[in-house]
């Protein structure tokens, strides 16, 4: 008799598919999940170089100002928003896929978590409401990508237009005042625990969630799987489309929470919110080790990579710089990490 044919189930490509975001292919030396660690170990730490460094220009240059407390508080708070957009934002992209459409998502739930209708409910409606219009938009996108056989950029894309027009046509141009001291309260010295603002507070949360679910459960391993090779996850029992559906629903689902944030920090809804978060969410992801082709990333690299691009931000402001300084420096910053990001996977290659 002849044997059975081994079922889809154990073949080769399947045990890749299943490997954890800090798995990679065996080196010549059988050691590739070693070096694959000792890489990253390598990035985190020229990350954290690059932001101490630049406490230390900020110190010598405006040492007053900069060091002030209330500036170190001013920035991790502006780097709280953008933070959490960045955590959805990075699962999305170890799939594979990219999401153009998160500011335009920011904007949208704003603005509708702050029509009056909406903050007659007091606290609890303006977040409920901003939570579950980030949750709606990531499901039309999760739909369209996962379900309707859209490119991911053409679906994002379409999404961000949409966004923006129905946030405009919400506010009529205008910009939204919350009334709410429940709400507002939170952005003031008062609310701040041992020193730390509330919304830094929500940002290490959802950190910790996002390193937890990334690096310890099955939906983060489905997640690398999906994105290292899609096909092969298939192979292995993986529904890639329901995976892909609940990934865009993360992202909606970070983008609500941030909405809400932004309004905390604002003290308002406004048709312009989120601006550019898009790309400043992708630039952090870049530069802190996750691949725009999918397959790997981690979630420290990326808050490192937004705490980063605040910080220059603000050493920009505190020396008077203008903004187009700001973003030839965040561009060459973008491009020099992409550089050491292929010359890195060259070398794990060799």
């Amino acid at each position: 008799m002849t044997q059975p044919a081994p079922s889809a189930q154990h073949n080769g490509p399947d045990k890749g598919a299943l490997a954890g975001p800090s798995d990679a292919p065996p080196s010549k030396t059988g050691g590739g999940r070693p070096a694959l660690g000792l890489r990253l170990d390598v990035r985190i730490l020229s990350l954290l170089g690059v932001l101490a460094a630049l406490i230390l220009v900020g110190g010598i240059t405006e040492p007053d100002s900069f060091l002030d407390t209330g500036n170190l508080q001013l920035i991790l708070t502006q780097a709280s928003v953008i933070g959490v957009v960045t955590v959805g934002m990075t699962f999305v992209i170890i799939s594979g896929g990219i999401d153009l459409s998160v500011g335009a998502m920011v904007a949208l739930a704003s603005v509708w978590a702050t029509t009056l209708a909406t903050q007659e409910y007091g606290f609890a409606g303006i977040a409920f409401t901003a939570v579950v219009v980030g949750l709606a938009a990531g499901l039309v996108n999760g739909v369209l990508i996962a379900y309707g056989g859209m490119v991911p950029f053409i679906a994002t894309l379409a999404m961000l237009a949409s966004a923006r027009g129905l946030a405009l046509q919400i506010t009529d141009g205008k910009t939204q005042i919350v009334t709410v001291d429940s709400v507002l309260n939170l952005g003031l010295p008062d609310s701040y625990f041992l020193g730390i603002p509330p919304l830094v507070i929500m940002f290490a949360a959802v950190t910790v969630i996002g390193w937890l679910v990334l690096n310890r459960t099955t939906f983060g391993r489905r997640t690398v799987a999906v994105g290292g090779n899609a096909e092969a996850a298939r192979l292995a029992g993986i529904d890639v489309r329901r995976q892909r559906l609940y990934l865009y629903l993360l992202s909606g689902l970070c983008c609500g929470i941030a909405a809400f944030m932004l309004i905390v920090l604002a003290g308002s809804g406004q048709n312009t919110n989120g601006n550019l978060y898009e790309l400043d969410a992708i630039a952090a992801a870049i530069i802190g080790g996750t691949l725009l082709s999918g397959g790997r990333g981690t979630i420290v690299g990326s808050v490192l990579g937004v705490l980063i691009f605040t910080t220059i931000t603000n050493i920009f402001a505190l020396n008077n710089l203008q903004s187009d300084v700001q973003q030839i420096a965040k561009g060459a910053i973008i491009v020099a990490a992409v550089l050491v990001q292929r010359r890195t996977l060259r070398g794990g290659e060799t």
